[in-house]
């Protein structure tokens, strides 16, 4: 019997592309204390340029979908980098928080254009039916390769230049994606009926259907868990660890700051969800996704909680960063693999656009809602404590999901 071959040039493609978006992307979190430290800023106002940012994304990543199923998969890419390359050019420049706020917008809309909702779909119509699941999955572990260097990347750059000069580095840096375009050549892998529905036909039955509204309820805590880990957790590592450990476990370790420590716990959680989402990937061909998935949220909310009920030193940093690293973005290749099963693959890139929308909303909420009540209360505890509660509401969210195919439902 032959077998399909796994490592196609678009997966290849797909992979730089995301490895570079996701490198650049996990790396704000570095640029809270030293943008607020400049101009004298509460956190909040840092901390809602990234969750505007977040919500750009969210909102552009259907739009990019359709964009790229009715005009070309490389165009909407190319669009993309040139979007997030300026919105980092002119942030460089910004010296209000309402400029950061708003240039943000930009920068979100480029993630969507060189993001997840684009690339995996243009990998999941390239990927047979044999391989797609461990095909997402590996696509989506090039993201966390991403984020393994992103956030040491901009430590390094941020030790010898003002933070300036390295969002202008980073502008030119995301337009390399380009390089890769030539490998994305994705065949419509679709069925004849697919290819004959219009994508309002599919969109209507999708959005009548209570599984894609428990989907899209359900990756509300991804995204909350993700955006505030993300944009708050080296700040938070680096103001507590501080007062904990300065000198013993870190050095012991090779880390001589505990900034150094904040951004070596976001490599963490990248290099143990290489593993993880790759294991995801594989786990979806063969077990049911939407138990996958409720499993996921629930380890994570259990690992949430474990790590704010005990007190944090660097060694319980590590622990943490390396279990939630594991779940991280385990949820998307189950997640768009859900979709492409339960509603095809014409439409899947827009499908999946308004499903990352709810991720995204929740990215918004967690990194706004870090800045607000950090500044109200002087913790992140009552944002950490939203993120078990929404985590828990998840698990529960996927269990009612029919997982079959709309055309055999309607059968019926």
């Amino acid at each position: 019997m032959s077998h399909a071959r796994l490592f196609t040039p678009v997966l290849i493609g797909g992979c730089i592309i995301l490895l570079i978006n996701f490198a650049l992307r996990a790396s704000f979190g570095m640029f809270q204390i030293p943008i607020a430290s400049e101009f004298g800023w509460p956190r909040a106002e840092f901390s809602l340029a990234i969750a505007i940012q977040n919500l750009a994304w969210g909102i552009g990543q259907p739009i990019f979908g359709a964009f790229a199923e009715k005009f070309g998969d490389r165009r909407a890419i190319i669009l993309g980098a040139l979007l997030y390359s300026a919105g980092l050019m002119l942030s460089s420049l910004a010296v209000t928080p309402l400029q950061h706020q708003m240039l943000e917008i930009l920068v979100g809309f480029g993630i969507a254009g060189t993001g997840f909702g684009v690339i995996l779909a243009v990998v999941g119509r390239a990927s047979s039916n044999e391989n797609r699941s461990l095909a997402l999955g590996i696509a989506t572990a090039a993201g966390s390769a991403g984020q393994v260097f992103g956030a040491p990347l901009a430590q390094g750059l941020l030790a010898h230049f003002p933070w300036q000069s390295v969002f202008m580095i980073f502008s030119g840096i995301i337009l390399l994606t380009l390089f890769a375009l030539p490998m994305l050549r994705a065949p419509a892998m679709a069925s004849k009926h697919e290819l004959e529905e219009s994508m309002g036909a599919v969109l209507t039955r999708a959005f009548k259907d209570p599984s894609f509204i428990l989907i899209f309820v359900g990756f509300f805590s991804c995204g909350y868990q993700l955006g505030f880990i993300t944009a708050h957790f080296p700040a938070f590592v680096t103001e507590m660890c501080g007062a904990i450990d300065p000198t013993g476990m870190l050095a012991s370790l090779g880390i001589s700051t505990t900034s150094a420590l904040g951004a070596i716990a976001i490599s963490v959680i990248g290099l143990a969800n290489i593993a993880g989402t790759i294991t995801a990937g594989w786990l979806g061909k063969r077990y049911t996704k939407k138990y996958l998935l409720a499993g996921i949220y629930l380890a994570r909310t259990l690992v949430s909680a474990a790590f704010i009920l005990t007190p944090m030193t660097p060694a319980t940093v590590l622990l943490f960063s390396l279990s939630m690293g594991a779940l991280w973005l385990a949820t998307v290749p189950l997640t768009s693999g859900l979709v492409a099963h339960i509603y095809g693959l014409r439409y899947m890139g827009t499908l999946y656009g308004f499903v990352f929308l709810s991720h995204q909303i929740g990215s918004f909420m967690g990194v706004w809602l870090g800045g607000k009540l950090y500044d109200l209360y002087g913790s992140y505890t009552i944002v950490w404590w939203i993120g078990v509660g929404v985590g828990a509401f998840s698990a529960i969210a996927h269990l009612p999901v029919r997982e079959k195919p709309m055309a055999m439902v309607a059968a019926e």
